[in-house]
């Protein structure tokens, strides 16, 4: 959560429990240039006075954000940050929670960190990237020095290959989660952002093989194919099962899997590729309505996201 020196505030910490008290530290914290953690826990006054009635204990780290605080590293830290959240890099914050001497951190899970740490830097960086891994934020202790990672992952990317009546609900869903959606179909009849309620946020009307190659797939991506066309979902899947992305989905019967599978085995993909493909797509709901199977894949989908995070 971030309050300027006026009382303005975006985010949240604790879903509106505590915001007043967190509110009131940090402008004392603004006016200080201290930083300070604060507890609030159910025997606390101030905790029931702010409503947190529903048991156990939150810590809040209160620290001033100035980009040229004077510490070494900092204002680096900072900008590798920012830079990550404007090209959509994954970036993990190590921060130590020490009033007195206050660090921080900038972790690319896949390259370099940036800023200034004394200390056990080695233990800091394998911490970091075990919290990206898992996709959770979290402290740590390393030789009595409280660690906080906080994990900015990028934002989840799903790909739709087919723009049929699935995927108009299924961007919709997806967009309410917070996935970039990415819609492909060479058929232009269907591949028509009117036909969507909610627009995805691209629409490409090659074919996988020709637009497929030149997009950026890593472990935050998911796709779907929907078309039930092996000219159409074949070459993607040639694609998609030779890529980090996390889950892979495809409609149709048990026995249209089977002879995906086959046409895959004679193209020259192992067992282990092809086990890759859930198929049929969603999870077992009953799903019958276009609505409910793409509610279906979705929720297969978060499976698979909070598994990983589990």
């Amino acid at each position: 959560m971030i309050v300027d020196s006026e009382g303005n505030v975006a985010g949240s910490v604790s879903g509106g429990c505590i915001e007043g008290a967190v509110i009131e530290e940090a402008l004392g914290v603004l006016k200080s240039g201290v930083p300070r953690k604060v507890i609030f826990g159910v025997d606390d006054e101030k905790a029931w006075t702010v409503g947190l009635s529903c048991g156990g204990e939150i810590s809040v780290w209160v620290e001033p954000h100035w980009i040229n605080t004077g510490r070494a590293g900092d204002a680096e830290a900072w900008g590798a940050v920012e830079t990550a959240i404007h090209k959509n890099r994954p970036v993990v914050v190590a921060t130590r929670l020490d009033a007195a001497l206050p660090a921080h951190l900038a972790v690319d899970p896949e390259s370099q960190a940036v800023g200034s740490w004394d200390g056990p830097l080695e233990a800091v960086l394998a911490g970091a990237q075990e919290a990206y891994a898992q996709r959770t934020s979290s402290v740590e202790t390393i030789e009595d020095a409280e660690i906080f990672y906080h994990v900015m992952p990028r934002p989840d990317m799903l790909v739709i290959v087919g723009a049929g009546h699935i995927a108009v609900h299924l961007v919709a869903i997806a967009k309410e989660l917070g996935f970039e959606c990415v819609v492909i179909d060479p058929r232009k009849v269907f591949a028509n952002n009117l036909r969507f309620p909610v627009t995805p946020d691209r629409m490409l009307t090659g074919w996988p093989e020709e637009v497929m190659p030149e997009m950026n797939f890593h472990d935050d991506s998911y796709a779907v194919l929907l078309t039930h066309d092996p000219k159409i979902d074949d070459p993607a899947l040639h694609i998609l099962l030779r890529s980090p992305v996390a889950y892979v989905g495809a409609l149709g019967s048990r026995r249209t899997h089977t002879k995906r599978r086959e046409r895959l085995e004679e193209m020259g993909f192992t067992k282990e590729e092809i086990g890759k493909i859930r198929g049929p797509v969603g999870l077992s709901i009953g799903a019958a309505s276009p609505a409910e199977i793409a509610i279906s894949i979705m929720a297969e989908i978060i499976a698979t996201k909070r598994k990983r995070a589990g």
